[in-house]
């Protein structure tokens, strides 16, 4: 841990040219005494780091010193290509190798470009976790993690309903949609999506699987979100809808299918109102959903639909008349 901790102090000095102990402190999270021991065994090592007192002062390397230890290795690399998915990378359990790997190629970054990382940082940030969650990443993220990276055969065991049921997984890919992470894995000859925070136990089989190079993970989860939303948006709802819950719409219920119903609408009458006919998942969740666009959209159809959200209309008006 401190060879590592070591080489990376040297690394950002070559990178930046001159620090303080208390950015590389902050830099290397520890404290500024660690920094000062490390300085000292960096010289006895010959490495000539040296320090420059006063106010604008800080520590250096003398006659443009320069490390080859600069050469990625293959976590590194890969956790670099995925250095802009931010506090991600830690769930995945790379956030170390992340960092180690931005240092290693900007010390290896001719020095105009140095700045590069920093700046683009400056302008750009994701940050994939929805509104309002709060939620820490699933149990078993890590674990899963590891499995994917090294082609490993785990089995799992899963909650499913009222359920707990075990599969041979080959854990292909992990991916994040909309704050949930989900696990691509392959069963048997079948591609197959879990849920992560379903799983309640991991083990790892010695045994590794072999990839299938033909297999596409944009194609393939593309391919099946528009068939999970396919399956679930099954009753269809007649809406006679204002110009103001069209542009709504698409905020309270799945944009594709609400933008795919508005386009396949009819002109609208001679009182600006549009017919519409919009998949809902469920009786329940039409009413909870739509209720959302108050006056500006009368259900039509069916009738389990709107006689729900006249009672939710009329309890309402009770609440407020008393």
């Amino acid at each position: 841990m401190r060879a590592a901790r070591l080489i990376s102090l040297v690394l950002l000095l070559q990178a930046r040219s001159r620090m303080t102990a208390g950015e590389l402190a902050a830099e290397l999270e520890v404290s500024e005494r660690t920094v000062y021991r490390d300085v000292l065994a960096l010289n006895a090592a010959g490495i000539p780091v040296y320090a420059d007192r006063g106010a604008s002062g800080g520590y250096r390397l003398l006659g443009g010193y320069q490390t080859r230890l600069t050469g990625l290795d293959s976590v590194e690399a890969q956790a670099l290509f995925l250095s802009g998915l931010g506090r991600t990378l830690d769930e995945l359990g790379l956030g170390d190798q992340a960092g180690s790997a931005r240092r290693k190629v900007s010390a290896a970054l001719p020095a105009a470009l140095r700045d590069a990382a920093d700046d683009a940082a400056r302008r750009f940030h994701l940050d994939a976790p929805r509104w309002f969650d709060e939620s820490t990443a699933p149990p078993l993220l890590g674990e899963l993690a590891k499995a994917v990276w090294q082609d490993q055969l785990v089995v799992g065991g899963y909650l499913r309903s009222d359920r707990q049921v075990e599969r041979e997984l080959a854990p292909l890919a992990l991916v994040l949609k909309n704050g949930v992470w989900y696990l691509v894995a392959r069963v048997a000859a079948d591609h197959r999506v879990y849920r992560v925070d379903r799983f309640v136990r991991v083990e790892p089989l010695p045994t590794r699987f072999v990839r299938d190079d033909s297999f596409d993970l944009g194609e393939f989860w593309r391919n099946r979100s528009a068939e999970f939303v396919r399956q679930m948006l099954t009753i269809p709802v007649t809406l006679r809808i204002t110009a103001a819950g069209a542009r709504s719409l698409p905020k309270v219920m799945d944009p594709t299918a609400s933008k795919k119903a508005l386009a396949e609408a009819g002109e609208p009458d001679e009182h600006g109102l549009r017919t519409v006919t919009v998949p809902v998942e469920s009786i329940e969740i039409g009413i909870d959903i739509l209720y959302g666009l108050g006056p500006e959209a009368e259900v039509l159809d069916p009738p389990e639909i709107r006689a729900g959200l006249a009672e939710a209309a009329e309890r309402l008006s009770r609440l407020y008349r008393s």
